[in-house]
């Protein structure tokens, strides 16, 4: 004997959630903004390696990371360089902001230089030279940040 299927009352509200049985839950299409250091001095930029087990592993990497219900990408991208390469930086300009559909991401490339004379980044951080960059397999979101990096003159820490 078949049944019908049960009504469940569901609602979608404004928020971008949905409500059933008293309970909200948070869309799967939610963009999640991601903040991207793009650090430059001397002449070289801070690339990273994508760790096993995440979209991408083993592909090159800027440092960066989720931005805060409470922070801007600015701050976001200051805070997650700090705890991912052990480097104090400041943004000096928004140099891209992605879409990645597939993935709901809002990506925030932001030009950033290093506060330190003498920066050393934590593993797997390192600084590459723009011919060692070109050669980086970075995931498809960032093509156009690495073409207009390579297309651009070669940085100062003068910005």
């Amino acid at each position: 004997m078949a049944t019908a299927p049960l009504k469940t009352g569901r609602r979608r509200f404004a928020s971008g959630y949905w409500r059933r049985n008293d309970c909200q839950i948070q869309l799967r299409g939610m963009t999640t903004r991601i903040a991207i250091a793009v650090v430059e001095h001397q002449g070289r930029y801070l690339v990273g390696r994508r760790p096993e087990g995440v979209r991408f592993a083993g592909y090159a990497e800027f440092p960066g990371g989720k931005v805060e219900a409470d922070e801007t990408p600015e701050a976001a991208a200051v805070r997650e360089c700090r705890e991912e390469t052990g480097l104090a930086v400041e943004v000096a300009a928004t140099l891209q902001v992605v879409e990645d559909g597939p993935a709901n991401l809002q990506l925030h490339f932001l030009a950033c230089r290093a506060v330190e004379e003498q920066p050393s980044p934590v593993e797997p951080f390192r600084w590459v030279t723009r011919d060692e960059l070109a050669e980086c397999q970075f995931p498809p979101a960032n093509a156009g940040v690495v073409e207009q990096l390579l297309a651009q003159a070669p940085p100062t820490d003068n910005w």
